[in-house]
């Protein structure tokens, strides 16, 4: 929203929801001319209150790169060039149409990468693109991160996107595996300010304990710190419900009636207790009964675990037993606990039985993973494309998506990009993995779009709406991100490059409310589509549909039947955004499990407790174990090619403990060669008495080294690519999750 120009300095004012990570911080803008002359945090937004991280304090550097495409690219062997939007999609329609048909749809893939989390284009046209598509090849940077906790969810509520938050404004007690969140400023967790609403934690006598391989900036806050060995998260956590069970401390609360499983839950834990899984994970067992204790006397307590649980070889198990324990400890649904928000543009159904969840309604072609969330694991992408045979994968369009940088034994899949038949990727640079694309689309800058986050506002830590309008006009050369995944998905489903996008646009708007129209659980005041189509006209894309949604939302107006409520008119009278109060219960509501309960012990989850079992009856590992880690000033590989996120210090080292140094003679500063099973480099040493011992650290989203790239800064300071050490055979069982933490490593001197 922007205030009035000032008419002595004809400077004025804009705000936007800063866009670069999962907090949703307001911004503060001063332009003059069309020029960002100032930024900072806006104080007055309802829910950052002013906070600014160095990343969103960096975002006009991001528009103003001299390295960000502003125009469409095409490929021609080794050489670029600019060509307009109709010539590129055309190519586009060229180099894929026929190979489809001659090869199938399968023949093409297409991968997302997070940052299409962050735009509404993503939020409401990627649908729209993947059915056009009409290809079982699907992949996104999900499997290299966070699908575990979505299976976990989905099996246990119903759903894989209703995903209970930390409610950290009112918990006493704050139990932390594998997240940083001072570094992260929160993951599946949407709430500005971490650093402050901890701090606010300890102030009012609350208690902060972290899990983690690593004494991180957040381990450093807390009240405790307790270092685990990577990978046996699920352990830890299993054994804490063995000590439920053991001293009687299980206790439902309000849950009584609304869960199913706990007895099977129970007899899982028995095998668990705190004396066999110690040597393991590096815990000893006193402190997990402390833990186990602590957590069930807490008045408010809540388990809350991340990437670093993810990632590793019992992912979907560990995301399931930090539910588990907030459901048995009664914090789950409750104030101070684990909630679920109640986003302003997600319609409120009633409670029903629900058809659940399922995965591996069908299988990759090579290996035969299963599917989940209707995608294949991104660490199987390399085998479909170097494998012959029917299906095998011929081309492939990326949005936002650098998986040469973020999929494991990433080497191999850099070669297999090589040899596509056409590549197409969304992205506004020439980076790693577009390197080998045939044409690039780059949407217009973020300062460009319209902002409103559909996905953060449900994993937010209060219920908020807030709608930015763009602060500087898009160029007349640039094309916003939501016009090119409409063109994309116009060619696909053979209306052509040349088809008007309104034609598609205005067939999802009105798909969207005939849907509304029929269903007996939305009420539109007796309305009719032309009716609510012209209390829409105003907008057209992601903005119209996002009138939509608000409006037949929970708080909305529902098109005349509440005066009150929502609406984006709304949104656009409140630059800094609603607050639409704190996280509320809300089962049995949000269940869409077959009993309509808590499924607490789902039979795929339960079964895989085998495999854990067989894990802590071998003897414990003693080999180097290699983990990742972030920084404040990144997030993935995004922002290496701006210098205020780069300068300083050498951030891409190989953190190490001090005994583990000495004892292969290390020493700081000096590189070591660090090789795994599947690849090997050199990188500097940067021994720290916060890592664990046996364990050390690189950061990812670094090795900006590839040749053909236009990333000038980033080639500056490239950095090593820590996932060429991981291999990609390795995935959590049942999500298809890419081992990235808790890799065997050796380390030598060159």
């Amino acid at each position: 929203m922007t205030q009035g120009q000032d008419p002595k300095t004809g400077e004025h004012i804009a705000y936007h929801t800063c866009p670069l990570c999962e907090a949703t911080c307001g911004l503060e803008f001063t332009l003059k001319d069309n020029r960002v002359i100032r930024i900072r945090g806006d104080k007055e937004d309802v829910f950052s209150t002013g906070y600014l991280c160095p990343k969103g304090a960096s975002i006009v550097d991001l528009h103003n790169d001299p390295d960000r495409l502003r125009t469409p690219m095409v490929r021609t062997g080794d050489t670029w060039k600019k060509v307009s939007w109709d010539e590129a999609f055309a190519a586009v329609e060229k180099g894929l149409l026929p190979l489809i048909k001659k090869d199938g749809n399968d023949a093409v893939a297409l991968y997302l990468g997070n940052p299409n989390a962050h735009t509404m284009a993503a939020s409401c046209f990627l649908k729209v693109l993947i059915k056009s598509l009409k290809s079982k090849n699907i992949y996104s940077s999900s499997s290299v991160d966070q699908i575990p906790k979505h299976v976990s969810c989905g099996f246990m509520f119903g759903s894989p996107l209703t995903i209970p938050i930390p409610d950290i404004d009112r918990t006493n007690y704050f139990l932390i595996l594998g997240a940083n969140p001072l570094a992260s400023n929160g993951s599946l967790c949407t709430a500005p300010d971490f650093p402050g609403r901890l701090r606010s934690l300890k102030k009012r006598g609350g208690k902060l304990v972290v899990i983690d391989p690593c004494r991180t900036k957040t381990a450093q806050m807390a009240n405790e710190h307790h270092f685990i060995r990577p990978g046996t998260d699920a352990l830890f956590l299993l054994s804490l419900v063995h000590v439920l069970f053991k001293e009687n401390l299980v206790s439902l609360g309000k849950l009584d009636g609304h869960v199913t499983g706990i007895e099977v839950v129970k007899k899982a834990s028995e095998l668990f207790s705190p004396e066999s899984v110690e040597g393991h994970c590096g815990i000893n067992k006193t402190t997990i009964f402390k833990i186990a204790r602590e957590l069930a006397a807490a008045d408010k307590a809540v388990v809350y675990a991340r990437m670093g649980t993810s990632v590793v070889e019992f992912g979907t198990l560990s995301n399931w037993l930090v539910d588990v324990l907030n459901v048995l400890t009664g914090n789950l649904d409750k104030e101070g606990g684990a909630m679920f928000p109640m986003a302003a543009h997600v319609p409120v159904i009633p409670a029903v039985k629900g058809k659940g969840f399922k995965i591996g309604r069908w299988k990759s072609r090579v290996k035969g993973l299963p599917e989940v969330m209707g995608e294949f694991p991104a660490a199987t992408l390399a085998d479909e494309i170097v494998t012959p045979g029917s299906g095998q994968i011929k081309a492939l369009l990326t949005v936002a998506a650098n998986p040469v940088i973020s999929n494991p034994n990433s080497t191999r899949l850099d070669k297999a990009l090589s040899t596509l038949d056409f590549m197409v990727a969304v992205d506004f640079y020439l980076n790693e993995t577009n390197r080998h694309a045939h044409v690039i689309l780059p949407p217009a800058s973020p300062l460009s779009h319209s902002q409103y986050d559909f996905f953060f506002y449900g994993l937010s830590v209060r219920n908020i709406a807030n709608f930015s309008p763009p602060v500087i006009p898009c160029h007349e050369q640039e094309m916003d991100k939501w016009m090119i995944l409409i063109r994309l998905a116009s060619i696909f489903s053979g209306m052509g490059a040349t088809a008007d996008p309104k034609a598609m646009d205005d067939m999802v708007i009105q798909f969207m409310i005939n849907q509304a129209l029929a269903s007996s659980k939305t009420q539109l005041a007796d309305r009719s589509l032309d009716d609510i189509l012209a209390m829409l006209d105003k907008n057209d894309g992601p903005v119209r549909i996002l009138d939509f949604l608000l409006r037949t939302g929970p708080y909305g107006d529902g098109f005349g039947l509440n005066s009150k409520g929502l609406s984006l008119d709304t949104l656009l009278a409140h630059p800094h955004g609603i607050d639409l109060g704190p996280l509320k219960p809300r089962i049995p509501e949000i269940l869409l499990t077959p009993s309509g309960k808590i499924e607490l012990a789902p039979d795929l989850i339960v079964s895989d407790i085998k495999r854990l079992h067989t894990f802590i009856q071998k003897p414990p590992e003693r080999q180097l174990v290699l983990i990742s880690r972030r920084h404040l000033r990144s997030n993935n590989s995004w922002f290496h090619n701006l210098p205020k996120l780069v300068k300083g210090k050498n951030r891409c080292t190989l953190q190490i403990n001090p005994e583990d140094a000495s004892l292969l003679g290390l020493e700081e500063g000096c590189p070591a060669c660090v090789s795994s099973a599947v690849g090997a480099l050199t990188i500097p040493i940067e021994i720290s008495g916060d890592m664990m011992k046996g364990v050390v650290s690189i950061p990812h989203g670094w090795g900006h080294d590839f040749p053909g790239m236009s990333l000038s800064v980033a080639a500056s300071v490239p950095g090593v690519n820590s996932n060429i050490l991981a291999d990609e055979k390795l995935m959590d069982t049942l999500s298809g999750n890419a081992v990235l933490n808790g890799i065997p490593v050796s380390i030598s001197v060159p």
